[in-house]
């Protein structure tokens, strides 16, 4: 096979364009909530979240001052917070003391979680709520909660409670860190289809036992029922577009590419039919058993593309994290088998699927090729040439494990080598000596985005009781 031309995926300036604002606001939740716009039954279930502004008496020295209007603080920030987090009901209470914040707990079986706003001192309050181990997110309110707040949280992230923290003069961290909540709550009505014939594994129980999320095993039968009922017409026209899409087909022929098409539309309607927002297919097992009349790889870069999760090798940690930051971020993950290159400091993430809109749908798409599966040159799968000079987050969440493990890089090549899958993102990393030295523990599969995502991910993780490995 004759190597591909190198292809220079689009820089910073050149990829973003016009859409450089809704790239620059990927963690605010009316853009994340987005991704729900392509499937309206997708939408956000709404937590119900206490708010707990902590302070002592009005008549008390102390900061923020003597007299300090604190019922007009507490009734600018509530207003503020509803507006910025439409998906959110809010509780509003106060708390002065210990025996208030007792009193509150006690009253709060049903809520969601706590966002404890310091906006005075020495109240006793926020770690009490803490002690509590119940999801609690600990802001702030700069020059006011101050001494409080370092103290507290300081204190509770010894203690190994479930609290994440805010101290910013940017508002909108607030809300940003409150779509924590969102995607905790979301996942536990999601529904994982696991297309398999192997019997459910330990991550499946561990998923449903701690993010809540159903984990449907779906045999090879009802699978391939769906493709035989899948409409060839709507088909057709989606492996048109696709075609059209590329910057180049190389090695897959029409019929191939319709085949992937029929799969995707089979997947969608399993999907919706199970009321699911992630899929996963054991696909290698499958194929090469002839259980599985074609590759699912096209089928996950649209999913993907759509705000949904589609993941490969009936991998369920990998679907998991990828479904988990789709609904924290609005944006897709990318699995892949990396490969390290300590000579340039590099990590190359490699897979034959990966989305091309890597900021989500609303964003904008980045070139691809239509190939072969790799391993076996048969199918259909993706090259995905993903802009550049970018950072990127890599992860997984292990349920079994209650940890997520994360490294950080900057996007610096789409590698052109016929060896292994066929996209190939090198990002550049710090410390790649260090990269070498956790694979054992997770397995060979992490899962990529686009963006600087390490305050929502430990966020996320710290309300979740993960504990949190940086593995480079």
């Amino acid at each position: 096979m004759s190597q591909l031309p190198m292809l220079a995926a689009p820089n910073r300036r050149q990829f973003l364009g016009a859409c450089a604002a809704c790239a620059a606001s990927a963690f605010c939740p009316r853009l994340a909530a987005g991704a729900s716009r392509v499937d309206p039954a997708a939408a956000p279930v709404q937590p119900v979240l206490r708010l707990v502004f902590t302070h002592v008496p009005v008549e008390r020295e102390t900061w923020p001052y003597l007299g300090y209007d604190y019922e007009g603080r507490k009734k600018e920030l509530t207003a503020r917070l509803e507006r910025a987090c439409p998906n959110v009901k809010f509780l509003p209470a106060t708390a002065h003391n210990v025996a208030d914040a007792r009193r509150i707990l006690l009253e709060d079986a049903e809520v969601d979680g706590y966002v404890v706003y310091m906006i005075g001192i020495w109240t006793g309050a926020a770690l009490t709520i803490a002690a509590s181990n119940r999801p609690t997110l600990f802001v702030d309110d700069l020059y006011a909660g101050s001494g409080e707040f370092l103290t507290a949280y300081a204190a509770a992230k010894r203690k190994g409670f479930r609290v994440a923290p805010v101290a910013s003069s940017r508002f909108e961290d607030v809300p940003e860190a409150i779509k924590a909540f969102e995607t905790i709550k979301r996942l536990r009505s999601a529904v994982i289809l696991d297309v398999t014939e192997r019997e459910p594994g330990l991550s499946a129980s561990a998923i449903q036992d701690t993010f809540g999320s159903t984990v449907q095993r779906v045999g090879a039968a009802e699978f391939n029922d769906a493709y035989r009922a899948a409409d060839r017409a709507e088909a057709k026209q989606w492996a048109d577009r696709w075609v059209r899409g590329a910057a180049k087909v190389v090695e897959p022929s029409r019929q191939v590419i319709d085949d992937s098409a029929v799969i995707f539309i089979g997947m969608r309607d399993l999907m919706q039919r199970h009321r699911a927002d992630a899929i996963t297919v054991d696909c290698l097992s499958l194929f090469y058993s002839g259980r599985m009349p074609a590759y699912p790889c096209l089928g996950f870069f649209q999913l993907n593309n759509d705000g949904k999760v589609g993941a490969c090798e009936a991998d369920l940690k990998s679907t998991i994290s990828m479904l988990l930051m789709t609904y924290l971020t609005g944006r897709p993950g990318y699995i892949s088998d990396p490969v390290i290159d300590t000579a340039k400091n590099q990590i190359i993430y490699a897979h034959c699927v990966a989305p091309t809109k890597v900021y989500g749908p609303e964003g904008p798409s980045n070139p691809y090729h239509i190939r072969s599966h790799s391993e076996d040159r048969q199918g259909a799968s993706i090259r995905s040439l993903m802009p550049l000079n970018e950072m990127t987050t890599t992860l997984l969440f292990d349920a079994t494990k209650r940890e997520v493990v994360f490294h950080q890089g900057k996007s610096v090549a789409n590698i052109d080598e016929d060896k292994a899958c066929r996209t190939k993102l090198a990002v550049e990393v710090k410390d790649p000596d260090k990269l070498l030295t956790e694979w054992d523990r997770w397995g060979w599969h992490r899962v990529t985005f686009y963006g600087d995502l390490r305050r929502p991910v430990k966020n996320i993780a710290a309300l979740l009781g993960f504990g949190f490995t940086e593995e480079g």
